[in-house]
């Protein structure tokens, strides 16, 4: 497998490292579709280069996830929505072939599209949790089908299994094709956990996850191309995800929307996010093996 010349936490990154490794982070450094502030090309690099300054003992689980392998392949890149989500949809089928647990680093959240239809295909009962500031069911934006604000209307596609967490923000021709059971809504669920135990239990077996870190409140993620106040906090959304990762299967997950700035403290929250949950999803396979007996 070809490398990237940047890797995740700086790990070796060899042909021999991608066959033992159980994640591949999956750079896709493309930025058509946003609406207001440019430069989520930028944010994959921005994740990757925060990334070694980590510390890869994780506490709360007492774990070293990157003894398991990660590998950071070469970027995919496009010129246009559809051949991204040609380029993304196949690269993917081919790591799922290989029984790797996929990480997309975006790029604006219209990179989610071809990754989200290649893990529908491999996994039947897929079922997505989605974490944003915003519905994104939009049918078309600014004249396009693909553009960010419309990237769950496309995910609707491939699976119906849909719960969104953290919204904030919607146009009012998306209220219609709401799920109230299937959505929590940021004002909701600001002051208590209880939500969290309602959530999981919607999601199928086999859970993809994509997450906008707009969901995160801007106080903590200011660098996003469209921030809105009252965001999530860090260990709210920590405890979510820890909740999934235990009941669960977590078949592959997306960070997208980083528009990095002078500050590079969001640069090093995206990419312990990513870690963390690696962190999650590697000390609970061993009970999910058990469990699929």
């Amino acid at each position: 497998m070809p490398k990237h010349p940047l890797s995740f936490c700086g790990l070796p990154n060899d042909e021999n490292d991608y066959e033992g490794a159980f994640a591949v982070i999956l750079p896709v450094p493309f930025d058509k579709t946003s609406t207001w502030l440019k430069g989520a090309d930028k944010g994959p690099a921005a994740i990757i280069e925060a990334s070694p300054y980590l510390e890869l003992y994780d506490i709360e689980t007492d774990s070293e996830v990157y003894k398991k392998g990660i590998f950071t392949a070469r970027p995919i890149r496009s010129t246009s929505s559809s051949a991204l989500i040609k380029k993304t949809e196949e690269t993917v089928a081919g790591y799922l072939r290989d029984d790797k647990l996929v990480v997309t680093l975006g790029g604006d959240h219209s990179v989610s599209i071809g990754v989200v239809k290649s893990y529908a295909k491999h996994y039947k009962d897929l079922s997505v949790l989605h974490l944003d500031a915003h519905a994104d069911s939009r049918d078309s934006y600014e004249g396009t089908p693909y553009n960010h604000a419309c990237v769950i209307a496309r995910i609707r596609e491939f699976t119906k299994n849909i719960v969104s967490v953290g919204i904030r923000s919607m146009d009012a021709s998306e209220r219609p094709g709401v799920d109230n059971k299937k959505m929590f809504f940021a004002h909701a669920i600001h002051d208590s956990d209880t939500w969290i135990d309602k959530a999981v239990p919607l999601l199928t077996d086999n859970v993809y996850i994509t997450i906008d870190l707009d969901v995160f409140d801007p106080g903590i993620m200011p660098s996003t191309g469209t921030p809105e106040p009252g965001g999530l906090g860090w260990y709210e959304v920590m405890k979510l995800l820890a909740s999934v990762s235990k009941s669960k299967r977590i078949v592959g997950f997306d960070v997208v929307e980083l528009c990095p700035s002078i500050s590079k403290a969001p640069d090093f929250l995206a990419a312990k996010l990513i870690y963390t949950l690696l962190s999650y999803i590697d000390a609970n396979r061993l009970l999910h093996k058990k469990l699929n007996k």
